[in-house]
């Protein structure tokens, strides 16, 4: 029976210091990886769970505040962020919108993952490990915003997956795969030129 018990209280120490170690993942990418570039899968599912839309296509971002999120399914549409405001273009209506990047992203997870400010913005705690991911809970400390929460998960210090629940209760999944750290990007991936004829609609 002891020896059971110590085999427990050892699992929980472990499971302890994997769960810590995951927090000081989240800050060393945040610290140590300037930019990065991977394939995404994103699901959106109901308050509900009862319905769900998936799409992906590709993410990159460059620190400080430029990412691109290129949607190639199940339609065409483009997010960038060039470091003072964030585009989005829906292909099929040729329309493009944009908004001040501080208006845009605030504390959201576009900020945690290309912006500089987690401990600023985010108040983060470990999770328990699942699915051989290591996850970090990061709440935003400023309530009025749009979503609630955000959990990261990292496969052996890898950004792998994160889930977003909103302020309705909608969760989002993006999961990455071949995610490269500090790739060579060209500045000129965030800078968004509208195409020919395209609607503009400035907030």
């Amino acid at each position: 029976m002891k020896r059971q018990l110590l085999f427990i209280l050892a699992g929980l120490l472990v499971a302890g210091a994997a769960a810590a170690d995951a927090v000081d993942t989240l800050r060393e990418f945040v610290r140590d990886v300037k930019s990065g570039q991977a394939e995404f899968t994103q699901t959106v599912i109901s308050p509900d769970g009862a319905r769900r839309k998936t799409s992906g296509g590709r993410f990159e971002f460059m620190r400080p505040d430029r990412f691109r999120f290129a949607y190639t399914r199940p339609f065409e549409q483009l997010i960038v962020a060039d470091g003072q405001k964030v585009w989005i273009y829906d292909a099929d209506l040729n329309q493009a919108s944009s908004r001040k990047l501080g208006q845009a992203i605030g504390a959201t997870p576009a900020a945690l993952l290309a912006g500089a400010g987690l401990e600023r913005d985010f108040s983060l705690a470990a999770q328990p490990s699942r699915d051989g991911l290591d996850w970090v809970l990061a709440t935003p400390k400023v309530k009025d915003g749009q979503f609630q929460s955000m959990r990261v998960g990292f496969r052996a210090k890898v950004l792998a997956e994160v889930e977003i629940t909103d302020s309705f209760g909608q969760r989002s999944q993006l999961r990455f795969s071949q995610f490269q750290a500090n790739p060579a990007l060209a500045p000129s991936l965030f800078r968004f030129v509208p195409p020919p004829g395209a609607d503009l609609i400035e907030q």
